[in-house]
């Protein structure tokens, strides 16, 4: 089984709701652990002053190692629903970069597939999932064993 590293913005509850939504399709999946979904928002640091120095730190060294551990990252690109742009979230990219960079495969989901992917990401990304139709099905049912062996499944534009 799979561990998962759910890369996604989570500043309002629009984007909570969506984590929450894949979340569930993740659960759903019987070739992911469900006790490995490391959702960052989740393993903030408390310890120290939200953004302080030894807080940035300890997060930054703690999603990197969680995205290195991680078996397949999940990654939400939608970050305002009501832009007419696809301006993506930066550490989400971030995140994707270093996945990639390690060769950990990447699933990006969309829930507004009309906004333009960005071509790194649509060239990086093992496989697309559209959330405004049967994404969210399709990823609760998508085979993560052996992805690293897998040919990618880009969308195309």
């Amino acid at each position: 089984m799979n561990n998962v590293y759910l890369a996604a913005p989570f500043f309002d509850d629009a984007q909570k709701e969506r984590i929450q939504q894949v979340k569930a399709a993740l659960l759903a999946n019987p070739t992911i652990n469900p006790d490995g979904i490391f959702i960052p928002e989740e393993h903030q640091f408390e310890e120290e002053p939200f953004g302080s120095r030894a807080w940035q730190q300890y997060v930054y060294a703690s999603d990197m190692r969680q995205v290195h551990r991680a078996d397949v990252v999940v990654a939400l690109l939608d970050y305002d629903m009501t832009s007419d742009t696809n301006e993506p979230d930066s550490g989400t990219m971030f995140e994707i970069g270093a996945a990639v960079a390690d060769k950990v495969p990447v699933l990006v989901v969309q829930f507004d597939a009309k906004k333009e992917l960005n071509l790194m990401i649509a060239q990086g990304l093992t496989a697309y999932f559209d959330a405004s139709k049967d994404g969210l099905k399709e990823l609760a049912t998508y085979n993560c064993d052996d992805l690293r062996s897998k040919p990618a499944q880009r969308p195309v534009f």
